[in-house]
């Protein structure tokens, strides 16, 4: 575990240097730039650690890991096109004023869950429900949502609720 948190520590005190040399000639570093490479790196294996810590040990975590060893860029890319999909329409529909039971809400959240369960693990109602409650609980997830629209976790959570009750 050391040696992991000392890489990545490496991995910003590369960053820091990149962005002092560029600031130092004058130039701005793009958000890419910013972000690729080795803080990339950095910060995807902090989130690795806390997850495995959280879920090591279960059959959604072991099956998780199964599928995404093999992904390439575009897989990746592909995950990240419908996941952002996903949430903009959820967003549109939390904008109209829509209730989380709203029929088109609970067809977006099964799409969430499906997403999911495609490209991750299986994800059943129920876990998708306790997913929904992280949304909220955890401010980085709830950041993520209410950065596109505040309140959109929350609305996320309620409709991922009803979708639920449907069973």
């Amino acid at each position: 575990m050391l040696v992991e948190k000392g890489k990545r520590l490496e991995a910003m005190v590369a960053l820091v240097d990149r962005t002092l040399d560029s600031i130092g000639k004058g130039t701005v570093m793009s958000a890419e730039e910013t972000f690729e490479g080795d803080f990339k790196q950095a910060n995807a294996a902090m989130h690795e650690e806390e997850a495995k810590e959280r879920w090591g040990k279960t059959d959604a975590y072991a099956e998780s890991k199964r599928r995404t060893k093999e992904y390439t860029k575009e897989d990746w890319r592909n995950v990240r096109q419908e996941a952002d999909a996903i949430t903009g329409e959820l967003a549109e529909l939390f904008a109209s004023g829509a209730p989380p039971s709203d029929p088109r809400a609970l067809h977006l959240v099964e799409k969430h869950r499906l997403h999911i369960d495609r490209w991750f693990y299986p994800c059943s109602r129920a876990m998708h429900v306790s997913l929904g409650e992280m949304y909220v609980s955890d401010p980085r997830f709830a950041e993520h949502y209410d950065k596109q629209r505040p309140g959109l976790a929350q609305f996320v959570c309620d409709a991922i609720r009803a979708n639920a009750a449907r069973e």
